[in-house]
């Protein structure tokens, strides 16, 4: 098993994002696509990348035929030992739904990467918490040119 996260950049230059209620900081929170792998029914031993395009197809509706690792490391290494893989999903596109499972509640965001910084800090003067990650996520999606 393991923890994903999907920085998922559409062909127009936007970054896909989610928001959900989160019970632990009792506040809404806006996060990159994410989700643990080996976590459904009948598939112990997931492969990450598997965990990734399906986190990505059931949070946002978004898929993509190109992926790539990016990095990955302890997500909270003062609190656990998991570790965290993050993976690049180059020109994303809506194929389904999203909004997760029937346990979950995702509003989907689509932003335009030279507008992320100034939506988040819009977002955050209105209540909502930003988790540190998306930023990261904006730096991978930033830097990744078309090759």
């Amino acid at each position: 098993s393991g923890v994903v996260a999907i920085v998922a950049a559409t062909k127009d230059g936007c970054l896909v994002l989610t928001e959900q209620f989160r019970k632990a900081v009792n506040a809404r929170v806006i996060d990159l696509p994410a989700g643990l792998a080996g976590d459904v029914a009948g598939m112990k031993g997931e492969p990450l990348l598997n965990a990734a395009r399906r986190e990505l197809l059931e949070e946002t509706g978004y898929e993509s035929s190109r992926w790539e690792f990016l990095t990955e490391g302890p997500s909270s290494p003062g609190m656990t030992n998991e570790m965290l893989s993050f993976y690049l999903a180059r020109n994303a596109e809506k194929t389904g739904p999203g909004g997760g499972d029937a346990s979950e509640d995702i509003d989907v965001h689509i932003v335009p990467l030279d507008r992320l910084h100034r939506w988040l800090e819009d977002r955050r003067a209105d209540g909502v918490l930003i988790d540190p990650k998306v930023y990261l996520g904006g730096f991978f999606a930033s830097g990744m040119k078309e090759a």
